[in-house]
């Protein structure tokens, strides 16, 4: 299931990114947004099965963010459940991080930064259901 979830997450982090280059009615869309029903419709399969935490401000709550006493501030990796971690891991790939833990700032860009694609995807989404109309 691990993998599965790491592929799922990692082609969503890759339409997110392609979908936020492009304006919403835009045609090249169409098959981006195709890809991430898709992904949608695999997860609501998992949610019948594995109820995860999928409410963002439940999820910023949930996450402990330690402060160190040389002022930085980590998230430990296994605090974060699933799939939220996989999808901040997809969202990180190539960033730098501590022994102990991520850097809490990274997890609260993530954060906002999801919050922001959705919404990006929410406008594509009903210009899409604009354009069948």
């Amino acid at each position: 299931m691990a993998d599965d979830l790491r592929t799922r997450e990692s082609l969503r982090r890759k339409a997110l990114w392609t979908l936020s280059h492009l304006m919403p009615g835009d045609p090249m869309a169409a098959e981006i947004l195709d890809v991430l029903d898709g992904i949608e419709d695999q997860e609501q399969v998992e949610l019948n099965r594995h109820p995860p935490i999928l409410d963002i401000d439940v999820i910023r709550k949930t996450v402990l963010i330690e402060r160190y006493s040389s002022g930085i501030s980590i998230v430990r990796e296994a605090s974060i459940p699933q799939p939220w971690r996989e999808r901040f891991l997809q969202a990180s790939i190539g960033s730098t991080r501590l022994v102990d833990g991520l850097y809490a700032h990274d997890w609260e860009k993530f954060l906002s930064e999801w919050q922001a694609e959705m919404k990006r995807l929410d406008a594509h989404r009903g210009a899409r259901r604009a354009r069948q109309l």
